[in-house]
């Protein structure tokens, strides 16, 4: 045992819906708690007297975030890391098995290797926030699962209580959207982030909304760290003297969905990523190449629009 390891640890925390699991790397110590206010304080208090360097614990739908704000709020470093990079970490020390105490130490050895960095925990607002987005999605699915239903329904009895219930989404998804520009007139930081925004033509409500909840780095990371936080970072396929393509991969998947909607737009209504797409697709470049490189220079402008506080309107300088 070095003596880093001797006077920090690293602590790995398996988070389901009734118990936290954890390990504690160099300790090996071992132990389950409930996933319930009275039994964090404990838990919190237990874990400060590890000294602990890093605490890591998977997101998982939302189930972690009660322990990693209590933990943080005791002042404790916290990570919250995506689980398909967990597994593949674990695959590749070889760890195959799969259980909650075997996850938890994985976690542990993944916080003493990668070292992943501590990110502040969003607050209660911007918490809500992003619940509130999440769940206007899941509105808007049920609304499009309804309306494919209707096409293939026959019967009258059957089409009348799908149109029903299709008009009781919609509403809903109409109240979802008075919910979330309450909320972000609600904050003079997050109004101004959104004008900011939406200066950019291809840049809708939603998209800005959701770029204001679930990317609070545009604007304080570069055009690499950005894109490569998001998703939309080009992956080397390379081997010996085999060159593949590139592609991207991981990220943040519902900002990747809205800035191909936001994309999409911009390319029938924005001059500067119509030509740039033109402009690719007469060098011979596929659609989906040219569309996804169009995502990534949309947000890069993004980033500078925020780094600048500047509209899109006036001169800006997005290198």
């Amino acid at each position: 045992m070095g003596v880093e390891d001797m006077m920090s640890e690293f602590i790995g925390i398996d988070v389901s819906k009734a118990t936290l699991d954890v390990y504690v790397h160099a300790a090996g110590a071992a132990f389950a708690v409930a996933n319930d206010e009275a039994a964090l304080y404990g838990l919190r208090e237990k874990l400060a007297g590890f000294k602990p360097e890093l605490i890591v614990l998977e997101a998982t739908g939302g189930y972690e975030r009660l322990c990693a704000a209590a933990l943080a709020q005791a002042g404790l470093p916290v990570a919250i890391i995506n689980p398909r990079q967990v597994r593949a970490f674990a695959i590749a020390t070889g760890v195959l098995a799969k259980s909650d105490r075997v996850d938890a130490r994985v976690l542990a050895h993944f916080a003493a290797a990668v070292r992943p960095e501590v990110r502040a925990l969003p607050d209660e607002q911007r918490e809500a926030l992003d619940e509130l987005l999440g769940r206007r999605r899941q509105l808007v699915g049920m609304l499009v699962q309804e309306k494919n239903r209707l096409q293939q329904a026959r019967a009258a009895l059957v089409r009348k209580d799908i149109k029903s219930h299709i008009t009781i989404l919609e509403k809903r998804v109409s109240g979802c959207d008075g919910e979330l520009q309450q909320l972000i007139h609600d904050s003079p930081a997050w109004k101004a982030q959104e004008d900011l925004l939406r200066s950019f033509k291809g840049i809708g409500p939603v998209s800005a909304r959701t770029l204001v909840a679930e990317l609070p780095e545009l604007g304080k990371l570069n055009r690499k760290q950005i894109a490569s936080l998001v998703g939309l970072a080009p992956i080397a396929r390379d081997s010996g003297t085999w060159r593949g393509k590139r592609a991207i991969y991981g990220g943040r998947a519902q900002v990747r969905e809205v800035l191909y909607m936001a994309t999409l737009t911009a390319i029938r209504a924005n001059d500067t990523i119509r030509s740039f797409y033109q402009r690719l697709c007469n060098a011979g470049k596929p659609h989906k190449v040219a569309l996804i490189a169009c995502m990534r220079k949309l947000l890069t402008i993004l980033n500078a629009m925020m780094r600048t506080q500047t509209h899109w309107h006036d001169p800006l300088k997005t290198a």
